[in-house]
């Protein structure tokens, strides 16, 4: 039996989201990224005593939203506790959060594997609680600075069943949540600015053992490759121990991206180190059936749904379905343009090829795109009608696209302007077809004696005597046509 069928691997996964709200989990602050150190802090911020916190409606509306995309039960009254423990990042000494009884349970995602079958992993659960504030180590040979605007902020805490096997379908969930977080429209997900981040559980055991195994626990991956390459190289590393004798202990660690390696951060903490109870400062969480009917009727058409539904209405390919509904605002862009009248598949082609080339190139997303969607619309009927090239079509995207978002000039005035509009008038290609085939009398007998391929020699005689300005399709068609009379 090899190494890799000896063992199984056991992954859970604890996804933080901050949520784009305005202000505070509790208390009445900005919650705004990138402000200066420490300004975005109130004394409840600070941990001064006699302050009270009062919680943000739109954490719990958040909370239940998420919790309704990932098909959770959502309770009805739920409660805030403190999670105890001391440490610079956290003035008050505890940090709200929720412990016995999460608003929302007993859910789950399906994820797509790479054998294109799909996968189901539970969701426990998922809880609201407030950020730490951010130790800041590179910044003073000496000592460690807190910048404190990050402590309060809401978060929402996704904690999966020990469902995932690999370190690619970890990776598969994570992306998963990252565009559930971004359709709804609660995080911006920005895994840089550590909007999602999550805290991966990982354990091996043998092949067909239902116990799980000791557990190490990394903190704090913030990108899809630290989370699969943390993982992989965790899995490899309790093998190696196991194997050799050696046994897991359960710990704490920090993944190493210049290294390539985990580090001991600490020994692994349980529940009742935190010491939790109930935060007595905050009324239980009620969620009424008519609030819980209100948020469901805001939740938008969900990706995978939206995928299926592109496939099934639009004709389109699973791949072009699933590249446009990854982000919400490029699929909500594409059907734009076809509210401007656009057909599906070209569409799909022209936003997948060239639109997203020149975002990669310009460095913006969809909503800062020049070009709006109707004057897509009437490029792409310029094509569909055999008007222009897909050559001119590409030079005319990227003459809108310099013109900018102030420019009304349609794509058809802009292919006049420029000489790109192809002509399909016989009364004008006939003459230059007969013309091209006279004058090339031994070309003409190899293609009736079955050389086929000079067609395309015609057509590029054709199309040079017509600077550029005859339809191929057309010139095709004339040229079989015409070159039968020369038999």
């Amino acid at each position: 039996m090899s190494v890799d069928t000896q063992f199984e691997t056991v992954i859970g996964l604890e996804v933080h989201a901050q949520l784009l709200t305005e202000s505070k989990a509790f208390a009445p602050v900005s919650n705004r990224f990138g402000s200066a150190p420490n300004t975005n802090v109130t004394p409840l911020c600070l941990g001064h005593p006699g302050t009270l916190p009062v919680p943000n409606e739109n954490l719990i509306r958040y909370a239940v939203k998420l919790g309704l995309a990932t098909d959770c039960r959502i309770r009805s009254r739920s409660i805030f506790a403190r999670k105890n423990y001391f440490y610079p990042d956290m003035p008050k000494g505890y940090q709200i959060s929720q412990f016995e009884t999460p608003i929302c349970y007993d859910g789950y995602l399906d994820i797509d594997l790479e054998d294109g079958s799909t996968k189901r992993i539970g969701i426990t659960r998922i809880h609201m609680e407030e950020d730490a504030g951010k130790s800041i180590h590179d910044q003073d040979p000496h000592n460690t600075l807190l910048d404190l605007n990050r402590a309060g902020t809401p978060l929402l805490e996704i904690v999966s069943e020990p469902d995932i096997r690999s370190p690619k379908e970890a990776g598969a969930y994570m992306r998963k949540i990252w565009q559930i977080v971004r359709y709804l429209g609660v995080s911006d997900g920005n895994m840089e600015e550590g909007s999602l981040r999550c805290d991966a559980n990982v354990s091996i055991r043998p092949a067909g053992q239902k116990e799980l195994s000791t557990r190490t626990e990394i903190k704090n991956l913030n990108s899809f490759r630290n989370v699969e390459r943390a993982l992989a190289y965790e899995v490899e590393r309790q093998k190696e121990l196991v194997l050799s004798g050696g046994s897991v202990i359960q710990q704490t660690l920090l993944w190493d991206p210049a290294e390539m390696r985990t580090r001991q951060m600490r020994s692994k903490e349980e529940a009742h180190d935190y010491r939790y109870f109930p935060e007595p400062d905050i009324p239980p969480v009620v969620v009424t059936d008519e609030m819980l009917e209100q948020i469901r009727q805001e939740i938008p058409e969900l990706p995978e749904a939206r995928r299926r539904r592109y496939i099934s209405e639009f004709g389109l390919t699973g791949y072009d379905a699933t590249v446009l509904t990854e982000d919400r605002p490029l699929a909500d862009f594409f059907e734009s343009i076809l509210d401007h009248g656009a057909t599906a598949k070209p569409a799909a082609n022209l936003i997948i090829t060239e639109i997203r080339r020149i975002m990669n190139e310009k460095g913006i997303g969809i909503t800062e795109f020049p070009v709006s969607p109707d004057r897509l619309a009437g490029l792409i009927a310029l094509r569909d009608g055999d008007k222009i090239s897909s050559s001119a079509m590409q030079t005319l995207l990227d003459a809108m696209v310099d013109a900018g978002p102030e420019s009304n000039t349609t794509a058809e005035d802009l292919a006049r302007e420029r000489n790109l509009l192809q002509v399909s008038d016989t009364g004008f290609l006939e003459p230059i077809v007969e013309e091209v085939l006279r004058n090339n009398p031994e070309e003409v007998q190899r293609y009736l004696g079955g050389k086929q391929g000079l067609i395309g020699f015609f057509i590029g005689q054709i199309m040079k005597k017509s600077q550029g300005k005859a339809n191929p399709g057309m010139v095709r068609e004339l040229v079989q046509k015409k070159i039968r009379e020369f038999e």
